[in-house]
This record gives structure tokens, C-alpha cells and sequence, in this order.
């Protein structure tokens, strides 16, 4: 099986947000009978909206969706987590799934869509149905302190995946997606990658993920340090980075943050999961961050490091530290506020070149080319 993706691509592909609709933006935020900044993060978050939406009006977000990436990992095996590694994830996905979970009846309040992807959960291939597990790569990872946690093929097939669920959420209009993860413990995961990527020790990167106690978090710290002797002899290979230390659910969220950044489709980031992803992506193409926002602090390190080098600055910090996307959902009516703000108003900046359906090549176009 060809197992190689065209990293070097996206360097080109992922283009920058429009900046004409940006100044207009900006231009009609001065215009509005109010203080100069009156309406502060507002502001900025609107015109973000208006050069990521590009076009000649700002859209009120009208169709936001949760995607949770769901996935076990061997290293959850040391009990490095307050949840049960067996059947912990689960639990989870199945609150999600029958509506019980805080993310699903957030989004019922919020109007926002809910997706679960399940790319490596521990469970029977028909725990959650079609739809869930139709994209399964594997079932769980391997223990990363020791072991690689996906092949190479696995790797790859897993980031095509989350490129293909770029394309599907653009193709059918969602116009903004809050990214979260599912998973008994990925954020061990998430501080291995980190760490490895900012150069950083395990002690510097390693927190309390679901509430360990002392005693835990020391078990912790050892696993990551003994995961970075492992991750750093290929942090030049992205995709290596992602199977030797990383997982499915990983592997597919770095894949769709960049095709999403292709298809000009705005993400939330929720926390350290979807962060250690955006750092990877960040390397295979230096724009693509434009295309984020960061939704919130949860008091992970490994967190702060991450918004640090992707210059990202958090919406909020409400001491959310479950994930599941509930961090970024909360952060979700900043975002319809600003839109709603510009969007009500006769805003018509100047035009943007029209962008040829041919320079948003889809997941399909661009497997073809390898």
C-alpha cells in the first residue's frame, strides 16, 4: 500500500484569510455610533470572521458543528487517568451519542451541530453504529512509551480520513467547526507531542489531564519523558511523529485542520488535544493558523506552550478542563455575538477577487496527485 501524503503541498494550497474584508471590517467597526474598541474582543473576532468568510457581506454563523474525534490509547494503560482506560472512552461516546453528555446538551442550546468520528476506540466495530465507527482505523493504539501507537499506513489513511471530513463539513455548509476529542488518555498523548515540538522536558508539559492526584501525575511525568526519547528522533517527519507517538484520532485531526484551512472553513480549537494537533499542522503549513481560534484555557502546560508558539490567544477561561468540546461551545456566543454584530448591518466592503472553485481542491483531488 502507498502509504506516502503530499505534506508539501498544503505549504502552497492554504492560502491566507482575506484581508480587503478584513479592513472593511475593521472600517465598519469604526463606523458604528460607539466608542472607539467600545465592543473590545468583539471587534477583533468579527473581523476575523469577515476575512476567513471572505465574500462581500459578514454571514451570521448559522451553522456551527461539534466534530469529537474519538480514540483509546495503549499509555492510558499505566493508569494516568482518573477514568478507566477499559471502556472509559466508551462511556463517553455513548453520553455523547444518546444526548446525556454536557457537550450534547450544550449544543441543543447553543444551535449547534454534533458529530462523533470514531477512529480508534476499544470497543466492537457495531458498539456505536455506521455512521460512528464507519471511519475506524484501528482498534486503540499502541503504548507509546514503549511501542509505536499506528504504522505507517494506519498513519496516513488515518490524516486522509480527517481530510475527507474536512471536505464532507464544507461541502455540506457548516460554516464553523468547534474541534474536540474523545478519548481515556490523550492528554498524555497531546503533552508528547507538545513537549516534542517545543523542545521542552516532560515535567514542563505534564498536568493533571482528569484530576490526578501527586501520586499519578508522577506516573505521568515518567510516561512522557519516556514517550519524547521515542518522539524526537523523527520530529522532522510529521506523519512519523503521529504513528510512533501520536494515534488515529490525532493523525486525522492534524489531517483536517489542514484541509479545512484549504477549503477556508474557520475551527475552534478546544484544548490540549486539538492544540497538539494544530502544532503539527502548523509545521506542514505556516499559514494554516490563520485559519483557528483558540476557545479557552484548561490549565494543562502543555496547553499554554502550544497557544504560545501557534500565537493564539484564549477566548476564555472558565477552569473547564473535561474537553469534549465543551470548552469551545461556551466559547461559541462570543463568536455568534461578533458575527451578529456586522452581519445585521448594511456592511458591503470593497469587493475580493472571486476564488475559482479549481484553488479549493478537495481531499480526492488531492490523493490523486500522489
Amino acid at each position: 500500500m502507498d502509504t506516502t501524503v503530499d505534506l508539501d503541498s498544503f505549504a502552497s494550497l492554504v492560502e491566507r484569510p482575506d484581508d480587503v474584508a478584513r479592513r472593511a471590517a475593521e472600517d465598519r467597526w469604526l463606523a458604528l455610533d460607539k466608542p472607539r474598541g467600545g465592543l473590545g474582543q468583539l471587534e477583533e473576532l468579527g473581523s476575523w470572521l469577515a476575512s476567513v468568510q471572505g465574500g462581500t457581506r459578514v454571514r451570521a454563523l448559522n451553522a456551527p458543528k461539534v466534530l469529537l474525534f474519538a480514540a483509546d490509547h495503549g499509555i492510558a494503560s499505566l493508569g494516568l487517568s482518573e477514568l478507566p482506560a477499559e471502556g472509559g472512552t466508551v462511556r463517553r461516546v455513548h453520553a455523547v451519542l444518546d444526548g446525556s453528555a454536557p457537550v450534547a446538551r450544550l449544543a441543543r442550546r447553543y444551535g449547534a451541530g454534533l458529530r462523533v468520528i470514531d477512529l480508534a476506540v476499544d470497543a466492537d466495530t457495531e458498539e456505536f453504529g455506521f455512521e460512528v465507527s464507519r471511519y475506524r482505523v484501528r482498534r486503540g493504539s499502541g503504548r507509546i512509551d514503549v511501542e509505536d501507537a499506528l504504522s505507517a499506513e494506519e498513519a496516513a489513511q488515518a490524516f486522509r480520513i480527517g481530510m475527507a471530513i474536512a471536505d464532507e463539513e464544507a461541502d455540506l455548509g457548516t460554516d464553523l467547526v468547534l474541534l474536540g476529542d474523545l478519548g481515556v488518555g490523550s492528554t498524555t498523548v497531546a503533552a508528547v507531542l507538545i513537549g516534542a515540538l517545543c523542545g521542552t522536558d516532560a515535567a514542563a508539559v505534564c498536568g493533571r489531564g482528569s484530576g490526578i492526584d501527586d501520586r499519578t501525575w508522577m506516573v505521568k511525568c515518567a510516561a512522557i519523558r519516556d514517550s519524547l526519547r521515542r518522539a524526537r528522533p523523527v520530529l522532522g517527519d510529521q506523519l512519523g511523529l503521529l504513528a510512533a507517538t501520536g494515534g488515529a484520532d490525532f493523525a486525522a485531526m492534524t489531517g483536517f485542520l489542514l484541509q479545512a484551512a484549504v477549503r477556508r472553513l474557520p475551527v475552534l480549537l478546544d484544548g490540549v488535544v486539538s492544540a497538539a494537533c494544530a502544532l503539527i499542522a502548523q509545521r506542514i503549513s505556516f499559514r494554516a493558523p490563520e485559519w483557528w481560534r483558540a476557545a479557552l484555557l484548561t490549565g494543562e502546560p502543555a496547553l499554554a506552550k502550544a497557544y504560545d508558539r501557534l500565537t493564539l490567544t484564549p477566548l476564555h477561561d472558565h477552569q473547564v478542563t473535561m474537553g469534549e468540546g465543551v470548552g469551545a461551545l461556551l466559547a461559541l456566543p462570543l463568536l455568534q455575538a461578533a458575527s451578529d454584530a456586522l452581519a445585521e448591518e448594511s456592511f458591503v466592503p470593497a469587493p475580493a477577487a472571486p476564488v475559482e472553485p479549481a484553488r479549493l481542491p478537495t481531499a480526492a483531488e488531492l490523493l490523486g496527485r500522489l
